[in-house]
């Protein structure tokens, strides 16, 4: 091999694969569409609302030029029939799907007193539902040996008020993913959660004051939120060199939670 064929090797290690990133135009998945194209992947960008599909459609134009192809594919996933029709879009476009990552999620704080019943079935339909849905698909349809990965939250081993329906609704994916991993494994598929710290992204700060933005930087080393850079690198790691590591919740916030 050439110096230039082993670099390739190395730096595009999922050269051929095919990633379905479920909220994958912006933000977080955003992010996280383009580092896994930067590897070699192909990938299907979900979006959900007609507001991200710019977004969605800037991300695909990033993957390609990595190199890689894209898919843009619209669809609210607390469907179960939606959800199978991104897997069909991701198949249908490149011929399987290797990786599958879920960064879907809504964020709520509220007093469990003043929580109406739609904004709890909201809540746990974005984040358990669509969630669970995901990952039965993924079981179905990620090629033997693939990875899937769930984006839960590191408040889920915090002692806090006002997040009833958002770390309540995360709560059952760490179930979820223990289950699937369990499930998979025959098949050498990794299924893991990754728990970032409160992140620095707009759907963040409309729930929070100033004052506890500041109270949650200084929970956390660096005395700094969550950004979706320290993440993606985790995404990445788990679908290449860290495939072994599965049925976990990698808690990656600055210290912010532990347990």
């Amino acid at each position: 091999m050439t110096q230039t064929q082993d670099l390739s090797a190395t730096t595009r290690k999922l050269e051929g694969k095919t990633a379905v990133v479920a909220a994958g135009a912006k933000n977080l998945g955003g992010l996280v569409s383009r580092q896994l194209a930067a590897l070699g992947a192909n990938v299907a960008v979900h979006y959900n609302s007609d507001s991200s599909r710019t977004d969605a459609e800037k991300t695909a134009a990033a993957v390609e030029e990595q190199g890689g192809k894209a898919v843009v594919v619209q669809g609210d996933l607390t469907v179960p029939a939606t959800v199978t029709a991104l897997f069909d879009a991701a198949v249908g476009a490149f011929g399987g799907v290797d990786i599958a990552v879920n960064t879907v999620g809504k964020v709520l704080r509220k007093p469990i007193a003043e929580t109406t019943e739609a904004e709890y079935d909201s809540m746990f339909d974005i984040n358990a539902k669509a969630a669970y849905f995901f990952l039965q698909e993924a079981g179905k349809r990620v090629n033997d040996n693939g990875t899937v990965i769930s984006i839960v939250t590191s408040l889920l081993a915090a002692y806090t008020d006002g997040y009833s329906t958002y770390a309540g609704g995360k709560a059952p994916v760490e179930h979820f993913t223990r289950a699937a991993s369990k499930e998979f494994a025959d098949r050498g598929i990794s299924v893991n959660s990754i728990g970032p710290g409160p992140m620095d992204t707009p759907f963040f700060y409309p729930q929070e004051t100033p004052e506890r933005v500041e109270f949650h930087k200084s929970q956390a080393m660096g005395n700094r939120l969550t950004d979706i850079n320290d993440i993606a690198p985790i995404v990445t790691f788990l679908a290449t060199d860290g495939h072994w590591i599965t049925g976990q919740t990698i808690f990656a916030n600055g210290g912010y939670t532990t347990r």
